[in-house]
C-alpha cells in the first residue's frame, strides 16, 4: 500500500455514524469465579474455576480467558457441560501440532497460549453452550516458588472479563518450618479493595481470602465495566532454623531447601559491560545511566569493580578493577553520566575484555561476577553467535558466572541465554517500560551479596538427583535439590553441603545441624516437586547441548512432561470438546520469542497513518485506506480500507508488526507474510465463524466479521494491550456487556491520512 497524507484534527464528537453502530448480540453471564491456591513446602497448586451460564434462547459461544505465571506448568484442564466432563490431554507437541494444523485447514479455531508482559502467560479457549445451559471451566497449574531477596511471591492474576457476583480468591500456605511473615501486595490490594482482603497467620499456616463485591469490582483502580484486571501478590518467607536447611522426605522422594543466612558476606569483584551502540538511543541509554548510578552507590567498600562501555570499540573507565572507595565510585558515576549511544555492536570483543579484567584481578575469598547489558545482535567484529559463545566459554573457563541482561525485544535472547547458561549464569530480559532502571537495579540486588562459592550438595541413599553443584549462593536466594530415595531407612539417608565461605571451606551436615525429616507431605506432592524441577533443569540443559546429547535430554524432559501432564515447551494440551466443536491446542511459549521488536539501528520503515473519518470531498465508491492504530514503541501498525459507498465497517484490515510480519485480513481471505514467505495459515491468526484473532506481539486484536446490506464487513478492536501503552489511534475495545462496536476510549485529536 502506498500513502498520501492529509492531516486534520478531529474531536471525539465528530465520529462518523458507523462508529457507534451496535450489532445486537446477547451476552453470557459468569455467575461464579473462584481461584484456589494451595502452597505446601514452597510448591503451589492453583485451580481457577469459572462457572458460566447462557441465559439466552439460543446457543452461544462462551470464552474462558485467564492469565497464569510464566514459571508455571499447566497440568489439568476440564470442562463440565450438561453432566459431561471433557478433559484436556497432554501430548507431544508434534502430535498436537498435527491436530492443530488439521483444525486450521478445516477453517476451525485453535487456541494457543501466548506471553503477556513480564510475568504472565495467557490461556484462552471457547465452547458453544446450548440455550439456558451452563458450563464450568477448571484450569490447574503448578509452580515451585522461587526465593528472591528474602521472600517468595505467589502471583495471582484476576481477570474474569466482567463483574462476578460470586468472586473468590482463597490462598492457603502450609510450611512445616513455620512462616516468618506474610503480606499482600499488587494492584488489587489498593485502598478501594482493602476490606475485601482478609489475612490470617498462625505459625506454620497462613490464609489469604479476597472476596470483592460486584460494586468493588467496577470501581477499584484495576477495575472497570469488564470487572477486575490486576494482580494479587502473596509475599512470605519461612523460618530458618537450621544451617543445613529444610529437608523433607517421603518413602519415595525428597526435596531439600538450602538457604543459610547467618554467614559473612564475601567481597566481590564485578565488571559491568554496557552496550552503547546506536540501538540504545533515547530512553534505553537514559535508564541505563540512572540504574548504573544507583548500582554504583550500593557497592560495598571492600568490593572491587570495573566499568566499560562498547559499540564497535571499547571505552574503559579504568583498565583494571579498583576498590569501591568513595572517590572511585564518584569518578565512575561521572563516567556513567556521560555514556552516549553510538556505533555498532561488538559483543565478542566487549565480553572478552571484561573477562580479561576479572582474570587479571583474581583474589582469594572473593566472588567474581561479569554482567553484560545489551539490546541487540552482534553486528561488528565476530558476529557468529556460536563462535562468540565458544570464545567466551574458553576465556571464562568456569571461573566465574556471566549474567546477560537483554534490554528490550530486539535482542537475540536465545543467544544470550545460551551464553549465560554455558558460564554458570542466567539471562534476564529487561522490559522497555518506565521502570527499566528499577529492573536493572533489582537484578543487581539479587547478586549483590554472595555468601558461598562452589556449593556441592551430596546425598547418600538417593538417586536421580536434580542439579547438585552451584557456582554461587547469594543472600536472600535459595538452592533447591530433589531426588528419589533408594533407602527408606532414615539412618542411611544422609546429606551434606560443602562450599567456600568468606575465608574458609565450610561443611553443613546432620552432625552440626538439627534436621527434621517429615512424612507429613504426601509422596505424590514431593514427587511432583522433583518432576517439576527436573523438567525445568532439563529444558535449561537442552539449550546448551547439541546433537545426540540434546536429543537425549529432550526425550527425557518429554517423557516426564507427559507422565506428569505438564504443558511445557515440548508438549501441548489438546482441549477436548463436545462432538462437533473445534479442537483447541494449548502451547507454552518460550521466553526467547519476541513479543514485539524493531530494528533500532536502522531508520524505522514508513508506515500508514492514523485516522478514521472519510477524507472530505473524496469521490464516492473509491476505496480509502486509513491508519487506525500506531504504536512505535512496540512496532504495531493497523490500517483499514474503507468503501465510502458502504458504512458499517472496513473491506480490508492490514496489520504490520515485529518488523517482518504483515497480516492482511478480508472477510473471506487471510494472508500472512513473514519475511518473504506468504501463507494463509499461521499460529498468530485464528479464524472463527464471525471473529478473527490476531496476536501481534504482546497486543491482541480481534476483527469482527459482520453483515450489512448483504455484504460482510470488518471491524477491528483492541482486546489486549500493555498497561504502558504509547499507541495513538481510535481503536477501542469491543464491550461485550453491551455487545456494541463502539469507540470506548476516543482521543481528542488524531491524524487523518489517506492512502
Amino acid at each position: 500500500w502506498s500513502y498520501t497524507a492529509m492531516r486534520m484534527t478531529l474531536s471525539s464528537t465528530s465520529l462518523p455514524p458507523f462508529l457507534t453502530n451496535c450489532i445486537t448480540e446477547d451476552d453470557w453471564d459468569i455467575y461464579s469465579f473462584h481461584i484456589n491456591s494451595t502452597v505446601t513446602g514452597r510448591y503451589a497448586t492453583t485451580v481457577i474455576k469459572s462457572r458460566v451460564a447462557n441465559r439466552m434462547n439460543e446457543s452461544k459461544e462462551i470464552e474462558f480467558h485467564v492469565r497464569i505465571p510464566k514459571n508455571a506448568f499447566i497440568s489439568k484442564f476440564r470442562m463440565f457441560i450438561d453432566g459431561q466432563v471433557y478433559d484436556g490431554t497432554v501430548k507431544a507437541k508434534e502430535q498436537a501440532q498435527r491436530q492443530y494444523t488439521e483444525a486450521v485447514s478445516r477453517g476451525e479455531s485453535a487456541g494457543l497460549v501466548s506471553s503477556v508482559g513480564r510475568t504472565l502467560e495467557e490461556f484462552k479457549t471457547s465452547v458453544t453452550v446450548a440455550a439456558h445451559k451452563k458450563v464450568t471451566f477448571e484450569l490447574t497449574y503448578e509452580e515451585l516458588m522461587t526465593r528472591t531477596l528474602g521472600k517468595y511471591e505467589l502471583l495471582i492474576h484476576a481477570r474474569p472479563m466482567q463483574p462476578v457476583q460470586d468472586f473468590k480468591v482463597d490462598v492457603h500456605i502450609h510450611e512445616k518450618a513455620g512462616i516468618s511473615f506474610i503480606d499482600v501486595k499488587g494492584g488489587l490490594s489498593t485502598k478501594a479493595l482493602a476490606n475485601a482482603i482478609t489475612k490470617t497467620h498462625a505459625d506454620k499456616q497462613a490464609w489469604v481470602h479476597f472476596y470483592p463485591t460486584e460494586d468493588q469490582q467496577k470501581t477499584c483502580d484495576s477495575c472497570g465495566e469488564q470487572g477486575l484486571n490486576g494482580d494479587l501478590v502473596i509475599v512470605y518467607d519461612v523460618n530458618r532454623i537450621s544451617s543445613l536447611g529444610d529437608l523433607k522426605r517421603s518413602p519415595g522422594y525428597f526435596v531439600h531447601h538450602f538457604a543459610p543466612s547467618e554467614l559473612p558476606r564475601m567481597p566481590k569483584n564485578v565488571v559491568f559491560v554496557i552496550d552503547q551502540s546506536g540501538s540504545m538511543h533515547g530512553k534505553k541509554i537514559q535508564q541505563t545511566r540512572i540504574a548504573l548510578i544507583h548500582i554504583l552507590n550500593d557497592l560495598a567498600e571492600d568490593d572491587h569493580f570495573g566499568l566499560m562501555t562498547f559499540d564497535d570499540n571499547i571505552f574503559h573507565w579504568k583498565r583494571e578493577l579498583v576498590q569501591a572507595t568513595e572517590e572511585n565510585v564518584k569518578s565512575a558515576k561521572s563516567f556513567a553520566r556521560k555514556i552516549q549511544d553510538r556505533g555498532s555492536t561488538d559483543i565478542n570483543k566487549a565480553v572478552l575484555e571484561g573477562t580479561k579484567m576479572l582474570n587479571a584481578h583474581h583474589k582469594e575469598s572473593s566472588a567474581s561476577i561479569l554482567i553484560l547489558l545489551t539490546d541487540g545482535d552482534p553486528t561488528s567484529g565476530v558476529t557468529n553467535p556460536e563462535r562468540i559463545q565458544s570464545n567466551v566459554r574458553k576465556a571464562i573457563a568456569d571461573k566465574f558466572p556471566l549474567y546477560c541482561l537483554g534490554f528490550g525485544f530486539d535482542v537475540n535472547f536465545n543467544f544470550l541465554e545460551k551464553m549465560s547458561l554455558q558460564n554458570n549464569g542466567v539471562a534476564r530480559r529487561i522490559y522497555e517500560d518506565s521502570d527499566a532502571d528499577l529492573q536493572l537495579k533489582g537484578f543487581y540486588e539479587e547478586v549483590a551479596n554472595p555468601l558461598l562459592l562452589d556449593v556441592a550438595m551430596t546425598y547418600s541413599g538417593a538417586s536421580n538427583l536434580t542439579q547438585t553443584n552451584f557456582s554461587m549462593y547469594y543472600n536472600g536466594s535459595e538452592i533447591v535439590v530433589a531426588g528419589q530415595v533408594t533407602d527408606n531407612n532414615s539412618e542411611n539417608f544422609d546429606s551434606q553441603v560443602i562450599a567456600i565461605s568468606a575465608n574458609k571451606r565450610v561443611r553443613f551436615s546432620k552432625t552440626n545441624a538439627s534436621v527434621e525429616f517429615t512424612e507429613v507431605v504426601s509422596d505424590d506432592q514431593i514427587q511432583r516437586v522433583w518432576a517439576y524441577l527436573t523438567v525445568k533443569q532439563l529444558l535449561q540443559k537442552e539449550v546448551v547441548l547439541s546433537g545426540p546429547e540434546k536429543e537425549a535430554v529432550q526425550k527425557e524432559a518429554l517423557e516426564l512432561s507427559l507422565k506428569y501432564s505438564f504443558v511445557t515447551p515440548l508438549t501441548s494440551m489438546v482441549v477436548t470438546k463436545p462432538p462437533g466443536e473445534e479442537t483447541d491446542v494449548l502451547d507454552k511459549p518460550k521466553e526467547g520469542k519476541p513479543q514485539s521488536s524493531r530494528e533500532m539501528d536502522l531508520a524505522p520503515p514508513v508506515h500508514p497513518g492514523l485516522g478514521l473519518s472519510v477524507y472530505p470531498g473524496h469521490p464516492r465508491g473509491h476505496p480509502v485506506r486509513y491508519r487506525l492504530h500506531h504504536d512505535p514503541v512496540v512496532g504495531l501498525y493497523v490500517n483499514g480500507e474503507l468503501d465510502s459507498n458502504v458504512k458499517g465497517g472496513f473491506n480490508k484490515i492490514g496489520i504490520h508488526f515485529d518488523n517482518s510480519h504483515h497480516v492482511e485480513v478480508g472477510p473471506k481471505l487471510i494472508s500472512v507474510r513473514i519475511g518473504q514467505t506468504t501463507t494463509h495459515h499461521s499460529e498468530q491468526v485464528i479464524r472463527r465463524d464471525k471473529e478473527i484473532d490476531v496476536a501481534a506481539g504482546d497486543m491482541r486484536l480481534v476483527i469482527i466479521v459482520h453483515g450489512q446490506t448483504g455484504k460482510e464487513l470488518l471491524w477491528p478492536v483492541l482486546r489486549q494491550q500493555p498497561s504502558d501503552n504509547f499507541g495513538e489511534g481510535i481503536l477501542g475495545e469491543w464491550e461485550k456487556k453491551k455487545a456494541c462496536f463502539a469507540l470506548l476510549r476516543p482521543v481528542a485529536k488524531f491524524t487523518v491520512e489517506e492512502v
